[in-house]
């Protein structure tokens, strides 16, 4: 008795592939107001990622098991920078454009809770990938984008 070869499925092998692609050049979206912008960052190295078509594929068209983290940028009266910051991981896989009406619930519920004269900006930073980032990872890739220097620039 011969044992039958599974049918190709080629949506999982772009699934799997994709899957790996992100996690060896290790995504994450970078999103950061009041100065609207938004890229793709290697969340282990801080570098930007020449986001080809690859990549934003893998990213946009693939469901995945997010976690996000997100920050407000403030800076107190005697001029000492903090981040009051929440990581959410909703439960279940998603698509990228399914996880703005999660991001943006925490993302107010976040800001009101900080005071409107220290706040400076925020951001988050969505990892597609589930690996959770802990403060100073997350600091380091806020740095890295120029979340502490929106108004500079804007001016």
């Amino acid at each position: 008795m011969s044992q039958r070869r599974k049918p190709n499925n080629a949506r999982a092998r772009l699934e799997r592939y994709s899957r790996a692609v992100l996690a060896q050049h290790r995504v994450c979206v970078v999103n950061l107001d009041p100065s609207n912008r938004q890229g793709l960052v290697d969340w282990m190295t801080t570098k930007n990622i020449r986001h080809g078509r690859q990549v934003a594929d893998a990213v946009c068209d693939i469901a995945h098991p997010w976690v996000i983290y997100i920050g407000a940028f403030c800076v107190d009266q005697s001029g000492r920078r903090y981040i009051k910051s929440i990581e959410i991981a909703p439960q279940g896989i998603y698509r990228s454009d399914s996880l703005s009406g999660v991001i943006e619930e925490h993302y107010r519920t976040l800001l009101d809770t900080c005071n409107p004269q220290h706040l400076i900006g925020s951001g988050w930073i969505a990892n597609p990938s589930g690996v959770s980032l802990d403060e100073e990872q997350a600091d380091r890739i806020f740095s890295a984008c120029g979340a502490w220097h929106q108004n500079e620039e804007a001016a």
